[in-house]
């Protein structure tokens, strides 16, 4: 029996979480039907912003223009990830105020938080809100906005009033590109509040795995001068590590 649009649609989805693309050919063999009815599913997915089509068929891997999927973006340099918000998290100390971003490399900071508690987390990263509203010891400011299924995030004009009431210590940040000595992303929303966040604490780290360096991204965020540190992996390319030396950027290598 032949998939509902809807029903074949996530499918669709299902499979680039897991492969990262597909061919047009191969999906329209897959679910029995043209191909021509395979451009529009990804058609109105593309419009929808959460894929790309690129030649031949579809991707939901990141470009200049293009965020993946958080889903997607969670599997991605998964250990290098939980390394980078394991050393993050001996930066916090109790009684503390701190931040935490959307991004799926800030967002594993929450994994680490219960052994320093009392804390008082502020957030727009669903995922982070979920796994410490149930934390004794830790309160939990969560940020209105519009929602993004495809951020798993909060953004919007409710987002950043909300942020410009309060004051942090801290902030953890996570960016998607990073050029010469400056961090980019590709959504103007992501990157309005990331600035705020910015403004709204005393002090602010940036968490990138070594991937995210010479990578190309639209919109640009902030210069890194702006953080306290960069803290990523040692398998930076020493490149990279020497052109941020030479603006005088602090890195902390995990």
């Amino acid at each position: 029996m032949a998939l509902k649009p809807d029903d074949r649609r996530q499918e669709i989805m299902d499979i680039l979480m897991e492969a990262g693309s597909a061919s047009v050919e191969d999906l329209a063999l897959r679910f029995s039907v043209s191909k021509m009815t395979v451009h529009r599913d990804l058609d109105d997915l593309e419009q929808a912003g959460l894929l790309r089509k690129v030649h031949g068929g579809a991707s939901i891997q990141s470009s200049a223009q293009f965020e993946s999927d958080f889903r997607y973006r969670e599997k991605m340099a998964a250990e290098e990830k939980r390394q980078l918000a394991s050393h993050a998290a001996t930066l916090v100390e109790p009684g503390q105020i701190i931040i935490i971003d959307d991004g799926s490399t800030a967002g594993g900071l929450a994994d680490h938080l219960a052994t320093i508690r009392p804390l008082t987390v502020i957030t727009n990263n669903l995922s982070v809100i979920v796994k410490l509203t149930a934390v004794p010891g830790i309160e939990v400011i969560s940020l209105g906005g519009q929602y993004s299924r495809k951020f798993n995030g909060f953004f919007g004009i409710v987002t950043e009033e909300t942020l410009s009431s309060l004051r942090a210590d801290i902030a953890f940040l996570s960016s998607s590109a990073i050029q010469g000595a400056a961090a980019y992303h590709q959504d103007q929303e992501v990157v309005k509040t990331k600035r705020q966040m910015m403004r709204s604490a005393g002090r602010s780290y940036l968490m990138v795995d070594h991937a995210k360096f010479g990578k190309p991204a639209l919109h640009f965020l902030t210069g890194l001068d702006g953080f306290s540190a960069v803290i990523t992996s040692d398998r930076i390319d020493g490149g990279h590590e020497a052109a941020l030396g030479d603006a005088g950027i602090s890195i902390i290598k995990v």
